[in-house]
């Protein structure tokens, strides 16, 4: 009998039908029994007998392949590829395949949330309300702000739309390939990212962790922000410098931050004592739809793959360009 691995957790709890599709279909899997991210030693332990990996953020290694004897597929819950050595598993000739727009709605929606959430301090008023304390705080609105989009994929161009109804705000926008006929839609400028940094009111995040966006937002970015800017991360830890937003952040300079990712998951870090920095635990993609609609499609693509259908959703060629380029 073929084997899956579920790495992922939560998975099947909110919609059983995952599960349902791998047992009518006789496929035996196993739901992550640490019940937790598992780290590169666990799941080198858990992988052995496996033919397919329905796969989450963890790293999913040489050393993982190496010891996935039976493994042939790897199906990843989600949209972010920096987890998985994809030249390895094209190496060692494992096919590899994500689900791109299921995510997408859902974290774009967050980081709306986000916005809204630190220009009105939100996350102050709360905590000081829970302390028997009763101050209104001043804030902004969204239509008087400049907000620069940095990366323009699903997930900022999903941003963008959900701008448009709060009026007609400036938004500045950067991708290394712009789609200028955005500009006939939208109230945009394609910009270089110093200048969002320079200008923007609000700074959001929306590119892929690779080598070239590896502490893309050091200090000195940081520093070139207005005073009273805001930045979010909603899409991969590591491309904010933790250390150095802590830093900046301890010094004054900016009126706030909103990180839903890390470098290590889950976050335990000093950004925990910067009370106007708000901090989520990896949940962009968690809404009911989005979540179940991930599980849905990345084990349909095992099914497919284990009963010899044609697959949906490979990994195109220019995400392993992008890893080869690291190299």
């Amino acid at each position: 009998m073929q084997k899956v691995l579920i790495t992922t957790v939560p998975f099947g709890d909110k919609d059983r039908l995952p599960l349902e599709i791998l047992e009518n279909n006789n496929i035996e899997f196993l739901i992550n029994p640490l019940n937790k991210k598992l780290t590169e030693d666990e799941l080198v332990e858990l992988v052995p007998s496996f033919d397919v990996i329905i796969a989450g953020t963890e790293l999913i290694t040489k050393k993982v392949m190496d010891s996935a004897l039976n493994l042939k597929m790897i199906s990843r819950v989600g949209i972010g590829l920096d987890s998985v050595d994809l030249l390895e598993a094209e190496r060692q000739g494992v096919i590899v395949s994500y689900t791109p727009d299921a995510p997408a709605p859902a974290v774009s929606e967050l980081t709306v949330g986000l916005m809204l959430t630190l220009l009105r301090s939100v996350q102050l008023s709360n905590m000081e309300m829970h302390n028997g304390k009763w101050h209104r705080f001043f804030g902004r609105r969204l239509s008087e702000t400049t907000i620069g989009i940095i990366g323009v994929g699903r997930i900022g161009l999903g941003v963008l739309r959900h701008l448009q109804g709060f009026g007609p705000i400036k938004i500045l926008l950067n991708d290394i390939a712009p789609n200028h006929d955005l500009v006939k839609k939208f109230n945009i400028e394609w910009v270089d990212k110093e200048k969002i940094y320079q200008q923007a009111d609000i700074v959001t995040i929306h590119v892929p962790l690779t080598s070239k966006t590896k502490n893309m937002v050091k200090s000195t970015q940081l520093l070139n922000m207005k005073k009273d800017a805001i930045i979010i991360n909603t899409a991969r830890g590591g491309i904010i410098n933790e250390h150095d937003l802590y830093n900046v952040l301890q010094a004054g300079h900016l009126s706030g931050a909103a990180i839903d990712v890390f470098d290590l998951e889950p976050y335990n870090g000093k950004l925990q004592d910067i009370k106007r920095c708000v901090l989520t635990a990896h949940m962009g993609s968690m809404s009911f739809d989005c979540r179940a609609r991930m599980e849905i499609e990345a084990t349909e693509e095992a099914v497919r793959f284990l009963t010899n259908q044609p697959l949906r959703s490979i990994v195109p060629e220019e995400e392993y360009a992008v890893q080869r380029e690291g190299l």
